[in-house]
């Protein structure tokens, strides 16, 4: 059968017509024939996502963005993809929307759900979220940084403009003058060094020599050492303190009034008794001096002894007109 002129150019014109359709399909990443499910997000921003950005889930390619459009007059976009039917999940499962490399570029991945919620159909609004990414992560940390920088780069600022205004002329003389005069000190130091290095040069043989008597002293003192230490020092210290802790007990006994030497030294009556004693004794001695007739008698050819007197400044008479 031949086919007529017009037949063909019909038959040529359809395949034409097919083929653009088949090419604006290819160019929006989707097929003709393909009977996937087309689902919808809703974002605030969605950081330069376009039509045709691969769809994944776990990582593995499942359909593409068809359409981005603003949803009303908030502004919101909404976001519509298709997802092939080979992989079911629940309608509460989430579509992310994340940085798909460092320098840029946005993508979607769905990250199902898998609950007792119903399977998600053509035509269902999924949970909308967004991953921060590097650069954002960056900027998030670096903004407060950038804001002590800041506060330190004001504070500086200010302190120098303090420091300024307190180092006015006349301050940045005297400064000057503290500097000169630091340089002075320290020079007169260096000065002084130098005649010490001097003065120990001069004297070392001196030096070398005393060293060497202070060593031979050490050295002489170490040998007297250790001739007390064979002389029994250590023994003989020993029975010092042993001394000195028994005359300690015998001072605490007489503190505590113990003993013959505690009574007389805290016993008041055997005070007192020894001072009436020492008191009749010189006043016996005295009436002896001043009276012998009294005690001593000598009688020459039998002549009768006469009766003693007691003298008017007797000491005795007044010793007995006192008591």
């Amino acid at each position: 059968m031949k086919l007529s002129r017009e037949v063909k150019t019909g038959i040529l014109v359809l395949l034409g017509i097919l083929a653009v359709v088949m090419g604006f399909s290819y160019l929006k990443s989707s097929s003709v024939f393909d009977n996937s499910r087309t689902f919808y997000a809703v974002y605030d921003h969605v950081g330069g996502l376009q039509n045709g950005t691969q769809v994944m889930l776990n990582g593995l390619v499942v359909g593409s963005v068809t359409d981005i459009k603003f949803k009303d007059e908030s502004g919101k976009l909404l976001v519509t993809f298709n997802v092939n039917n080979d992989f079911d999940f629940s309608n509460n499962s989430k579509v992310e929307l994340f940085d798909t490399g460092i320098i840029g570029g946005k993508g979607l991945q769905i990250i199902p759900a898998f609950d007792n919620a119903p399977r998600a159909k053509s035509g269902d609004t999924l949970n909308a979220a967004s991953k921060p990414g590097l650069t954002e992560l960056v900027q998030q940390k670096l903004t407060p940084l950038q804001m002590k920088v800041e506060g330190a780069v004001s504070g500086a600022d200010s302190l120098l403009t303090n420091i300024n205004e307190i180092l006015d002329d006349p301050t940045k003389k005297q400064l000057q003058q503290t500097i000169v005069g630091l340089n002075q000190l320290v020079a007169s130091f260096q000065g002084s060094a130098n005649k010490l290095d001097q003065l120990l040069d001069q004297n070392k043989g001196q030096l070398d020599n005393s060293i060497k008597n202070i060593d031979h002293i050490t050295s002489n003192f170490s040998k007297l050492s250790d001739s007390l230490s064979n002389a029994g020092l250590a023994k003989t210290v020993k029975e010092l303190q042993n001394t000195v802790k028994n005359l300690n007990i015998l001072l605490a006994n007489i503190e505590n009034g113990e003993g013959t030497l505690g009574k007389m030294a805290k016993n008041d009556e055997l005070y007192n008794n020894l001072s009436d004693a020492s008191r009749e004794l010189d006043l016996l001695l005295q009436d002896f001096r001043l009276n012998p007739k009294r005690y001593v008698n000598v009688s020459v050819f039998g002549k009768k002894q006469k009766e003693y007197e007691l003298p008017e400044d007797d000491p005795a008479a007044e010793k007995k007109k006192i008591n």
